[in-house]
């Protein structure tokens, strides 16, 4: 995979991709690649007329594309639950499922319309639930979560998983972004216990310059002057920064369970490659858990599921 690129991509004629916070940054630049790919994508976001603009951008790029916008907010259950009985009611199979959108380290705490903690419902509970409600559109689907490096500096606090009693943003965007890469590889555990043929695995973008990071904590004063004078050095563009994702989404050397971000310093930049999973992320007893408390709280109902444990 050295060197890696999106014209590396096959083929993907025929396949549908669904993308969760396609709208702009890295999601977008996963659309805008696949469609070039010739696949038939589905941009989903939050923002009616960002979702048309996206639209109008890729095609811009690629004229004859089929594509559609999508509105689904993340952060609501209730959307999640609009946005797939919408999908499920049309009937038709998903071959890609791309777990994208999020938001970053909020400097206060703020919560969801179902009272979520609002990084770990975005970047997390809201793509658990959306995932168990596609589950008879993905057979023989790939499944794709975005992960992060901060994942390193992650663990699940089933204590304070909501940040009630101390809410620290770090901390709480590395427990969203841990428990994404743990949802992938519990996934596929689960996928291969009851037969149904999902390849589930993950990606991180390293340091993508996109909106999320423009605009995120860090920004202001000296710490931001810092940032800005570094990042140059140590980041990459949004384009770049998706290149993990496209691999794990496309290409025939992704395996199921893997792992995939830039191969340079501290996997900060660089073309796709295996990524660091740290040992929290392969804690199956953890995972099983944090599997069945994210079931109760979003009322996410995985039932083609047979009893495995």
């Amino acid at each position: 995979m050295t060197n890696w690129t999106t014209k590396d991509i096959p083929s993907q004629a025929g396949k549908l991709a669904v993308i969760t916070g396609a709208t702009g940054g890295l999601g977008y630049e996963t659309a805008l690649a696949l469609a070039g790919a010739d696949a038939e994508v589905m941009l989903t976001g939050r923002n009616a007329q960002k979702g048309q603009d996206a639209l109008r951008r890729i095609r811009a790029e690629h004229p004859h594309a089929t594509l559609r916008f999508e509105a689904l907010d993340l952060a609501s259950l209730a959307s999640v639950a609009d946005f797939s009985r919408r999908l499920n009611a049309e009937g038709r199979s998903i071959d890609l499922l791309v777990n994208n959108a999020g938001v970053m380290a909020l400097a206060t705490r703020q919560v969801t319309v179902d009272g979520f903690e609002r990084q770990l419902g975005t970047n997390y509970l809201g793509h658990f639930a959306l995932t168990a409600a596609l589950l008879p559109l993905l057979q023989g689907s790939r499944v794709v979560n975005l992960s992060s490096i901060a994942h390193r500096q992650g663990r699940i606090d089933f204590d304070d998983l909501q940040g009630k009693q101390g809410y620290r943003p770090w901390a709480i965007y590395s427990q969203s972004k841990l428990a994404m890469l743990m949802f992938a590889l519990e996934l596929q555990r689960r996928s291969d216990a009851n037969g149904w043929g999902i390849l589930s695995n993950a990606a991180h973008p390293g340091w993508a310059r996109t909106e999320l990071m423009a605009n995120g904590p860090g920004t202001q004063g000296i710490q931001g002057m810092l940032t800005r004078l570094v990042m140059p050095f140590f980041s990459h563009s949004a384009a770049a920064g998706a290149l993990p994702t496209l691999f794990a989404a496309t290409s025939p050397e992704a395996r199921a369970s893997g792992y995939y971000g830039p191969n340079g310093f501290y996997e900060l930049k660089g073309s796709p490659a295996p990524a660091r999973i740290m040992p929290q992320a392969s804690d199956v007893t953890v995972a099983a858990r944090l599997w069945d408390v994210s079931a109760k709280l979003t009322g996410a109902n995985w039932k083609q599921e047979k009893e495995t444990r």
